[in-house]
């Protein structure tokens, strides 16, 4: 059965963002799914972005993508704290299947290096725990 999945893009760091892209695509290139990108201007954007994906109906799974890294302030706190929250929070009580791809890091190198298909790829480790989280609601919802 074919599972129709968003990727949800922020697009505030467009060159680490594309790269995460890049692992998902590769990663799901010989699964049963179809894919969707939304990009929004930041993270912060895209547990929001997701709740209006769900409410739609149309899509089974949910990949989060993004970057956030930290500056002189405590935005970075904020934005990594309350979008990972929205995005637990989505999880945890609508039961949606989201593989988390929002980089937290302290500079560009860490980033690049998370983001890198040679390196740690964690676009395909968020499309790999989407599918996981698929498989396993399947086992109590039917």
């Amino acid at each position: 059965m074919a599972h129709r999945i968003l990727i949800a893009t922020s697009r505030y760091y467009d060159h680490i963002s594309r790269e995460l892209e890049a692992g998902v695509a590769e990663a799901l290139a010989e699964e049963d799914v179809t894919l969707e990108t939304i990009e929004v201007p930041g993270a912060f954007e895209v547990p929001g972005i997701i709740a209006m994906a769900a409410d739609s109906g149309r899509f089974d799974g949910y990949i989060a993508l993004g970057c956030v890294i930290r500056g002189e302030t405590s935005h970075y706190d904020y934005v990594c704290g309350e979008s990972a929250r929205g995005l637990m929070t989505l999880a945890v009580e609508r039961r949606l299947a989201i593989g988390y791809g929002i980089l937290t890091v302290e500079n560009e190198e860490q980033a690049l290096a998370r983001a890198d298909r040679k390196r740690k790829n964690k676009g395909r480790d968020a499309a790999i725990a989407c599918l996981e989280m698929l498989k396993l609601r399947k086992k109590f919802v039917g």
